[in-house]
């Protein structure tokens, strides 16, 4: 692993004039998960959730408006739950592995996430973020301009629709969550952690689906738990998309990519109102998550504050992030992310 290019200011306490930053110093009394803060996480989130979905659910037999204005609050919670998911695949939740992967597993059901495929790609995510030679596999698809002016018009006509904001936040999440999610991949006999992940998932939500039906009737499903579901996986793709898709995002080729470099530069600080970073459980300190992915959610504000050093990530505020869904290419000259319109006269 080379150096990190990344250049600490000298707002670091003393810890720049001591020459290259001990990375992992710095983030080791923070990547200690407790077990006492990680339950009242999960009571904190998972019983309003449950309260929401119940209160909401019964609100349909007086009028759809009646639930309605709970609909963006179950999908808000939910959101924070994949959020804990997500710590559970990084084994940050809990100190115990099995704890992490046991809640992983049943929070993937509500989710539509099946847990073990999920946090093998997303491993592969963090392994090479910010590489532009490990393109493909738990990120956005993201091409260079060189690469979209060598397709043929018709792909190009793809990757334009794929990159659309329409597509992206609005077919996208119903194609991720409602449909990929339900279908195993890999072969079933090297794979099959994966396919007893994804069909035991399917198997749970399937009687959760069922249960729903027999009770409360197909309105229930199809204005209750339906309108939850899309708003939530709608919410959860825009907060993956914002981390690493802004103008002056990190990308390099393998041969000049750094691990440190790639989590600093090339995940966002996305600086949420305090509302909004308790609901997504602080995801927003990406640029520490992804230098050190076994700090749990609860102490990732603290290891920021606490270190100014990490407190010159690129920083995304909730408004000036919207212009980032126009962004689509890498310019490798410029080395920023541009929009279609950058290719005019091209």
């Amino acid at each position: 692993m080379r150096n990190s290019e990344f250049t600490p200011n000298q707002s670091t306490k003393g810890v720049a004039d001591k020459g290259e930053v001990n990375w992992r110093t710095l983030v080791a009394p923070y990547a200690k998960p407790e077990t006492r803060r990680a339950i009242g996480q999960l009571l904190n989130t998972g019983l309003p959730f449950i309260a929401i979905m119940l209160v909401m659910l019964l609100a349909l037999h007086y009028g759809f408006l009646a639930a309605a204005i709970l609909f963006p609050v179950g999908a808000v919670f939910l959101v924070r739950l994949f959020m804990l998911q997500h710590d559970c695949g990084h084994g940050s939740f809990f100190a115990a592995g099995w704890a992490n992967n046991l809640l992983g597993w049943v929070l993937g059901v509500l989710t539509l996430t099946p847990y073990t495929p999920w946090r093998k790609d997303h491993a592969v995510h963090h392994a090479g973020m910010g590489n532009l030679d490990r393109r493909g596999i738990g990120d956005v698809t993201t091409l260079t301009i060189s690469e979209y002016l060598a397709l043929p018009k018709w792909r190009r006509r793809v990757y334009r629709l794929y990159r659309h904001p329409l597509v992206m936040f609005g077919i996208g999440p119903i194609w991720v969550f409602f449909l990929r999610n339900r279908i195993p991949t890999g072969n079933p006999r090297r794979q099959w952690r994966n396919w007893v992940s994804t069909l035991g998932t399917d198997a749970a939500l399937a009687v959760i689906l069922v249960t729903l039906l027999l009770t409360l009737g197909p309105v229930s499903v199809l204005l209750g738990w339906m309108p939850v579901m899309l708003l939530a996986a709608t919410i959860g793709v825009w907060l993956f998309y914002i981390q690493h898709q802004f103008e002056d995002v990190y990308w390099k080729p393998r041969a000049s990519w750094d691990f440190r470099a790639a989590a600093l530069t090339g995940s966002s600080f996305y600086d949420l109102p305090q509302p909004l970073r308790w609901l997504t459980a602080n995801i927003g300190f990406h640029h520490i998550h992804h230098l050190s992915s076994k700090i749990p959610n609860y102490r990732l504000r603290k290891c920021h504050v606490e270190n100014p050093v990490f407190q010159t990530a690129p920083r995304l505020t909730l408004l000036g992030s919207l212009k980032c869904a126009r962004l689509a290419l890498w310019d490798t000259e410029h080395r920023k992310l541009v929009p279609f319109s950058a290719l005019a006269g091209r």
